[in-house]
């Protein structure tokens, strides 16, 4: 388990990292765009795909699955489909999917 978080931790250090190198154009466009709209996608479906098994309910386990798909497929998704904004549903459900599975701290 905290090897687990662990390894999520630096995947998404990493992402934020790629993405934060597409946003001030540190290389060429063409390795910005790949960057901040692909690797940094992928990685963070990853991230999500690494983490649902620790949600504690199995529907949102599931969700996390799917969500975690979509940041992954829509990574490869050429830019101008309006399919490939997908991969922002993923990343958003994912997000949320894991601020939902926080424990509450209400005394």
């Amino acid at each position: 388990m905290k090897n687990q978080q662990s390894t999520q931790g630096i995947l998404s250090i990493v992402a934020l990292v790629c993405l934060a190198a597409g946003w001030f154009n540190f290389f060429s466009p063409e390795i910005n765009d790949l960057l901040s709209r692909k690797v940094f996608y992928v990685l963070i479906g990853i991230s999500f795909f690494l983490q649902a098994p620790s949600l504690s309910n199995k529907n949102f386990m599931y969700a996390m699955y799917g969500a975690a798909a979509l940041c992954v497929i829509g990574a490869f998704f050429p830019l101008d489909w309006k399919i490939s904004g997908i991969k922002t549903v993923g990343l958003l459900a994912g997000i949320i999917l894991s601020f939902s599975n926080r424990p509450s701290y209400r005394q």
